[in-house]
């Protein structure tokens, strides 16, 4: 079982992953096209998808399409000219997006101007914003810095979606307040989540006598990973991407392989959404993906009632046995800089700031 974490960000139909505060930097994952084996990714050619992300200013779009070369290309969704959505009323001609306001065109490789039916010569300074991206592990991964530097890692490729040995089954959507360092809080899992998940979400009723023969007996640990990987950290056996891209990866010798894919999409300041996607071994009865999704989603169900009605405390109160918290913690610092994004507001005549 594996765990990893990175940006995530969840656009409707589409989405798109973005961390749950935004950092120094991180991977904001674009999910465009879960398909199965042999069907078409839905971004097609000429096809674009409108985006809607929770950055700095709140509210940034972005256009996402694949032009005739089969790429898929993300560039800022305004037009530099006079600021009609290029995702609205679009068409795609070769590797550019037009705009449908005056037919200006931008070339998805670099964002550059390459045509205005109008004008005679193309200025230097007519481009949209083009953001690093690539796609893999049938998503469309988009970087983002706060500094602007070009990506310093990337998610590895799992190959058995890739060679289409793990297909996908189906995803679920949660909405909470906060994620604390839930992977790295080792004692919470054998308190909260002891229960069998047929007791359900409810805390009140999850110790119930009525399923007391049901339960989890859980063993884990957290740790980062060294240089190179210093951006990684492992959860019982595997990677974390980051601070944000989550990956739950499973092994077992009758049920088969398969991995769960956390995103987490701000939704708005303090809000944020949480999508899980299962990739199942193509071989597997589809009952089984569907059962274990099922089981993860009550377990995270059981997180999400303690999140929604907890406080986030920036210097705990630890016991030695709370030792990976504070590893945690000093890990994720790592993706924090000085222009990273705040939010202010105002509470009891003082001024403070939060990280979104």
């Amino acid at each position: 079982m594996t765990v990893c974490g990175s940006y995530l960000i969840n656009l409707r139909g589409p989405l798109f992953f973005f961390q749950v505060i935004v950092t120094n930097c991180g991977i904001l994952f674009l999910e465009l096209f879960y398909c199965k084996r042999g069907h078409q990714m839905p971004i097609f050619h000429n096809e674009i998808k409108n985006l809607t992300y929770l950055y700095f200013p709140p509210g940034q779009q972005v256009a996402v399409f694949r032009g005739r070369d089969g790429k898929a290309y993300v560039v800022d969704a305004y037009c530099p000219h006079l600021g009609a959505n290029l995702a609205v009323g679009w068409r795609v001609v070769g590797g550019c997006i037009e705009c449908p306001f005056h037919g200006w065109q931008f070339r998805g490789a670099d964002g550059k101007c390459v045509k205005i039916p109008y004008a005679d010569k193309m200025p230097e300074f007519a481009k949209v914003r083009c953001w690093p991206s690539c796609e893999i592990n049938g998503q469309v991964l988009v970087w983002f810095h706060c500094d602007g530097p070009e990506p310093t890692w990337r998610v590895p490729e799992q190959r058995e979606i890739t060679h289409g040995e793990w297909v996908y089954h189906s995803r679920t959507e949660h909405f909470i307040n906060e994620i604390p360092e839930n992977a790295a809080d080792i004692a919470h899992l054998a308190h909260l989540h002891t229960p069998g998940i047929v007791s359900g979400v409810d805390l009140r009723y999850t110790n119930s006598k009525t399923w007391e023969f049901i339960r989890h007996d859980w063993k884990v640990e957290w740790k980062p990973e060294p240089e190179p990987n210093k951006h990684c950290s492992q959860v019982m056996t595997g990677p974390s991407v980051g601070p944000g891209v989550v990956f739950l990866l499973f092994e077992h010798s009758f049920l088969g392989q398969g991995v769960i894919m956390h995103c987490v999409t701000p939704v708005e300041p303090l809000l944020q959404c949480v999508s899980h996607t299962i990739f199942y071994q193509s071989t597997i009865p589809p009952l089984v993906p569907k059962f274990i999704l099922r089981a993860e989603c009550i377990q995270f169900e059981q997180d999400v009632m303690i999140w929604n009605n907890k406080t986030y405390i920036s210097k705990p109160m630890l016991v030695k046995e709370d030792s990976t918290i504070q590893k945690h913690r000093h890990w994720f610092s790592q993706f924090y800089s000085k222009n990273r994004p705040r939010l202010c507001y105002q509470h009891d005549t003082s001024e403070h700031q939060l990280y979104f």
